[in-house]
């Protein structure tokens, strides 16, 4: 249940929208009101999504974040959170990022589901979820904060559009068919040194967990999954800070490599 009002709501979607805009960042709402829940969090989000769609975005999936115990025992929750991915806000493999289009930017590996049937809950298993699926994607996820510092509660980080700044993708889809999502191990490289490794149970146990529970948290708003969605289904280890000049690398059984690089210092300017 929200605590706040419809106008606080507004209020809020408003400071968050303008912080995406500006890339600044503005305090944790939490800091003001630190009664504020998930759903107050959602409530935000949905005003902040309607005035981003009303810019002319486009919702391709979601993402799914809080996927593992230790980001949901430090947050103090028992579930994970979602927003929506942004047509936008999209690379593809080897893409280079420029570290001024984000506030705080950080990366995280993950597997990614892209439907080919329509998903909806309020009864959706992992099985219905694998029926409806075409198949997976190696993604790198980054991950940005309008709130300053990522000094985040559950509410903060929701409200945020579940701290989404962008995501890229192989773009080579694997078979469900052809492998176990939970089994799918992964290296995580930064400039050829390793940052982390990870396997798909990272996700809820399953990355077809995670796509049933959106389903079935979306079904009470009406909204479905549509055949097509892309779905972020959790980060496989910590998020990692960034610097510039950066490259990412991501190497998944079954699934290949996926690359990131961050622009490095003044790329492009002449001396």
């Amino acid at each position: 249940m929200t605590i706040i009002t419809d106008a606080q709501a507004r209020e809020w979607a408003d400071a968050l929208y303008q912080a995406r805009i500006n890339r600044v960042p503005i305090p944790p709402l939490t800091e003001s009101n630190a009664a504020l829940n998930v759903s107050d969090g959602y409530a935000i989000q949905q005003y902040l999504v309607q005035r981003l769609l009303n810019d002319g975005e486009q919702i391709i999936g979601y993402k799914l974040g809080l996927t593992s115990a230790p980001m949901q025992t430090l947050l103090g929750v028992d579930e994970p959170d979602f927003g929506p991915l942004f047509a936008s806000t999209i690379f593809h493999s080897g893409a280079q990022i420029e570290m001024t289009d984000f506030i705080a930017p950080r990366v995280e590996a993950e597997i990614a589901v892209v439907l080919k049937d329509e998903l909806t809950g309020p009864h959706c298993t992992p099985a219905l979820a694998a029926q409806a699926t075409r198949g997976l994607m190696a993604a790198i996820e980054i991950v940005d904060s309008r709130i300053a510092d990522w000094k985040i509660k559950i509410a903060d980080t929701v409200a945020d559009l579940a701290s989404n700044g962008a995501t890229a993708f192989s773009g080579r889809v694997i078979d469900i068919d052809a492998v176990d999502p939970r089994l799918i191990g992964m290296v995580f490289t930064r400039n050829g040194q390793l940052v982390a490794t990870g396997a798909g149970a990272a996700a809820l146990g399953d990355p077809m967990a995670a796509v049933a529970w959106l389903a079935n948290t979306l079904a009470p708003l009406g909204v479905a999954l549509p055949a097509g969605s892309i779905i972020m289904t959790g980060a496989l280890h910590a998020m990692t800070p960034v610097t510039p000049g950066d490259t990412f690398r991501a190497d998944f059984d079954h699934l290949g490599p996926i690359t990131l690089r961050i622009a490095p210092p003044n790329d492009g300017e002449s001396d």
